[in-house]
């Protein structure tokens, strides 16, 4: 069975979440490149926005604050290619498996 919140299809649980609860994840836990003004800005708006779900949905409003203690969320590259990862390559003379210390 597909999930399916207010007509659309969430792809991912962060997805998900933002949908059920009706809020924007990045709002209170920021994002890893914003700079110091951003971020006094976008934590100004999750403070006011933080104090009206206090008023009308208390359990989401604890949730939402606890976002507020998080560390940024990770962003992806703009220029759309997926970040590099390290290949281990077997050295000669050593087992195809076997751990170098580095």
């Amino acid at each position: 069975m597909k999930n399916i919140v207010a007509g659309r299809e969430p792809v991912t649980a962060t997805e998900f979440i933002e949908l059920a609860l009706g809020i924007d994840l990045e709002l209170f836990t920021g994002s890893a490149t914003e700079s110091a003004m951003e971020r006094a800005a976008r934590l100004d708006v999750a403070h006011e926005v933080l104090a009206e779900l206090r008023e009308s949905d208390p359990e989401t409003a604890a949730y939402a604050e606890s976002l507020l203690r998080t560390l940024p969320m990770k962003t992806r590259q703009s220029d759309g290619r997926r970040p590099r990862r390290a290949v281990r390559r077997s050295v000669k003379g050593r087992a195809a498996g076997s751990v170098v210390a580095a």
